[in-house]
C-alpha cells in the first residue's frame, strides 16, 4: 500500500507537534485530559491481560518459596527446642545459686534499676568516639557508670551533667578496660584504638585464648562490674588478639546507664600513730577502743638503764 506524499507529510507535521506538546511544561489541557482517559480506559483490558501472564511467571517462585518456607520452619523449631532447654537451664542454675547464697551467707550484688536514655549526639572534643546521652546527674547517674545496649558493654560515663552525660565508647582512644575470658579468665585490658576492633593489651605469653572466646568485663579496676558482655576474642592479620564488640550488632541509638555502687578504697587505720624516728607504730585496742598508753618519763628510763 502506497501513501501519497501529502498524507505522509500530514503524518509527520502531526507526529512533531505531538512530540513538542508532549513535554510537561507545554502539554495542553484537552491533551492531557485525554491522554487520562485512554489511560483510564486500557488500564483494566491491560491488567486483565496481563494476570495469566503473571499468574504462569509466579508458578516457579511461587513453590520456590513454599521449599524456603518449609527449611526455615524445621529451622526455628530447632532453635525454639534448644532455646527452652537453655532456659531450663538458666532457671536451675538461678535456683542453685540462690541455694548458695543462703548457705554461704553471701550479700548479692547491687541490683539497681537500670536507666534507660537516647543518644542526644555525638560531639567533637578531647575524646574522639563519644556519646552525649539524655540521662544525668538527676537520674542517677554517676561518673564510671557502665552504659549498654541490647547485645553489650558501649562504653562508661566520663562527665555527668544535671540533664545528660558524656559516655566514652570502648573504642576511643582513651578507653581502658579490664577484661577477660569467659572461658579461661585469662586477663587482658581492652585498649581503644578509633577503630572498630578494640586491642587486647597485656595479654600473657602463655594466655589460654581462643578465637571466638568470650570477652566480659573481670572487675579488677573496681570502677565496672564483673562479667559484662564485651565481644568476642579474634585475631588480626598481623596476629593481635582484637574483641568483636557485641554492641556493634545494633544501631547505638538507646542506651541502659547501670547504677554501680564500687567498692571503697581501704581507709588508713587511725589507730596507727609515727614514732620520731619515722617507724609507725600500732597503738593497742581493746573491745574496739584505743587503750591510753602511759607517759614515760626519759630521766626514769635513762637512770633505769645505768643501773
Amino acid at each position: 500500500m502506497r501513501f501519497s506524499r501529502t498524507l505522509t507529510l500530514t503524518l509527520f507535521i502531526v507526529s512533531a507537534l505531538l512530540v513538542a506538546l508532549d513535554r510537561p511544561g507545554a502539554r495542553p489541557g484537552f491533551l492531557a485530559n485525554t491522554r487520562t482517559a485512554i489511560t483510564d480506559i486500557t488500564a483494566p483490558l491491560l491488567d486483565l491481560t496481563a494476570r495469566p501472564i503473571r499468574g504462569f511467571g509466579n508458578i516457579g517462585p511461587y513453590w520456590r518459596r513454599q521449599g524456603e518456607l518449609v527449611e526455615e520452619n524445621a529451622r526455628l523449631q530447632d532453635q525454639l527446642t534448644n532455646t527452652r532447654y537453655w532456659r531450663d537451664l538458666a532457671l536451675r542454675l538461678r535456683d542453685e545459686r540462690d541455694i548458695y547464697r543462703e548457705a554461704l551467707n553471701l550479700a548479692p550484688a547491687s541490683e539497681q534499676e537500670r536507666i534507660g536514655a537516647w543518644i542526644l549526639a555525638d560531639p567533637t572534643g578531647p575524646f574522639v568516639r563519644s556519646r552525649i546521652v539524655g540521662a544525668g546527674g538527676g537520674r542517677g547517674v554517676s561518673e564510671g557508670d557502665p552504659v549498654l545496649n541490647v547485645y553489650g558493654l558501649v562504653g562508661h560515663v566520663v562527665e555527668v551533667g544535671r540533664q545528660s552525660s558524656r559516655v566514652l565508647l570502648l573504642t576511643d582512644l582513651n578507653s581502658r578496660v579490664p577484661v577477660m575470658a569467659d572461658r579461661s579468665n585469662a586477663r587482658a585490658v581492652l585498649t581503644g584504638d578509633n577503630t572498630h576492633f578494640p586491642r587486647l593489651d597485656y595479654l600473657g605469653r602463655d594466655a589460654d585464648l581462643q578465637d571466638g572466646d568470650r570477652i566480659v568485663t573481670s572487675g579488677d579496676d573496681g570502677i565496672l562490674p564483673r562479667g559484662l558482655p564485651v565481644g568476642t576474642a579474634a585475631r588480626d592479620r598481623d596476629g593481635r588478639w582484637r574483641v568483636r564488640l557485641f554492641a556493634d550488632n545494633a544501631p547505638v541509638d538507646f542506651v541502659w546507664v547501670l547504677p554501680y555502687d564500687r567498692l571503697p578504697p581501704p581507709e588508713e587505720d587511725p589507730f596507727i600513730v609515727e614514732d620520731p624516728d619515722g617507724a609507725a607504730e600500732a597503738v593497742p585496742e581493746e573491745n574496739g577502743e584505743p587503750v591510753p598508753v602511759p607517759a614515760v618519763d626519759p630521766a626514769t628510763t635513762v637512770a633505769e638503764g645505768d643501773e
